[in-house]
């Protein structure tokens, strides 16, 4: 618990230090590189949501400008935190996979029973070698591992795979606009030059500063929970001298760089939508900075996440869009009433979502998104 002495930011204040830092108050006069690389990362289990993320938070923000990034292998799509696919800098990519490796190698150990009797190491060693001679779909490495071991279960070596190697997914993968089958090879042999000549990332007291700096302020298991991660309040305790401590309205203590944005809690948020598994919503042990308990559970269906749209910085309805015939729809389902002002306000930055990123105008319209 933190001291009593330590000043409380309530949830509103919260939300507005954190949608500072995550470059939603107000759009960002900054490269989408320089915008990846702020933010340790874009979420991207899917191909199109790091694009709308940086729509969300970028002034004059082209899908394009991410996809030649992409293109020159500048930005790569790789597992990293919490076992899942990011887009990621070079430099962030070759520094971030080693500081979540252990978590990598334990979740190895959940599917040891279909690993009976495979030498990792040597697994590891085939599966580079197959992959750099030419990027390979999950479906060849496996039958390529399964050469070597046939009595191993298929997929406990095709993770086995992922988590020992850092993996990424090759273009034209992930380019706007393009498609292409999952294809990898690893990330030392798709950047070349940078992985040969020694290029670092950051030890994890620099990542803990630069995770505040993009999701502050926050516990320690809030930063445990983004990066997938435990037994990081070593690190936190080692810069306690270069933080400042605040707690919670439930006393939890909260961490922040001293000169980090902490807005005051009444500075106006206007209308975000946001993709689905955007960072925002799953980078914190308590989400309730974003998500009122009002709206808990209600961002997804099953195992299936929802674009979401934020009013007033919390999360208060979900969008889709449709391709129609002639015309695209961006379709708006909230949670509850608004005022008619507040709706044109979501309007207008429904407009200004398919105008930049379909190039067209399309029609906006408020209902369920599931009609």
């Amino acid at each position: 618990m933190a001291s009593r002495t330590s000043p409380v930011l309530d949830t509103r204040a919260l939300n507005r230090a954190t949608l500072a830092r995550q470059l939603l108050l107000s759009r960002a006069e900054m490269s989408p590189e320089d915008a990846v690389a702020h933010l340790l990362g874009l979420q991207a289990q899917n191909v199109k949501p790091p694009y709308f993320q940086l729509h969300a938070r970028l002034a004059g923000f082209r899908p394009e400008q991410l996809a030649r990034l992409m293109e020159e292998r500048k930005v790569v799509r790789m597992v990293t935190m919490r076992s899942t696919i990011h887009t990621h800098t070079v430099r962030d990519a070759l520094g971030l996979r080693p500081l979540v490796q252990g978590a990598r190698d334990r979740e190895v150990n959940y599917f040891r029973k279909g690993l009976a009797g495979v030498d990792l190491e040597r697994l590891a060693r085939r599966a580079r070698d197959f992959v750099e001679a030419e990027p390979r779909t999950m479906g060849e490495i496996r039958e390529e591992l399964l050469r070597e071991w046939p009595s191993a279960d298929p997929q406990s070596l095709a993770v086995a795979a992922r988590c020992l190697l850092p993996l990424v997914q090759v273009t034209p993968r992930g380019v706007w606009g393009r498609s292409g089958q999952v294809r990898l090879t690893s990330l030392e042999s798709w950047v070349g030059g940078e992985a040969a000549g020694g290029e670092a990332g950051d030890g994890i007291d620099d990542v803990v500063l630069r995770y505040l700096g993009a999701f502050g302020p926050a516990s320690v298991k809030d930063m445990q929970t983004w990066a997938g991660l435990t037994r990081l309040r070593e690190a936190f305790e080692r810069l306690r001298p270069r933080l400042v401590a605040f707690r919670d309205e439930n006393g939890v203590e909260l961490f922040d760089l001293p000169d980090a944005p902490r807005p005051d809690a009444d500075v106006p948020a206007p209308p975000r939508f946001l993709p689905e598994f955007d960072n925002l919503l799953l980078s914190h042990a308590d989400r309730s900075r974003v998500i009122p308990p009002e709206a808990k559970g209600r961002s997804w269906t099953g195992n299936q996440a929802h674009c979401t749209l934020l009013v007033d910085g919390f999360l208060a309805g979900l969008w889709r869009i449709d391709d129609t015939t002639d015309r695209t729809r961006l379709t708006v389902e909230l949670f509850g009433t608004q005022t008619p002002a507040r709706k044109d306000e979501i309007a207008a930055e429904g407009e200004a979502l398919l105008t930049g990123m379909g190039g067209t105008p399309g029609d906006v319209r408020f209902g369920s998104i599931h009609g």
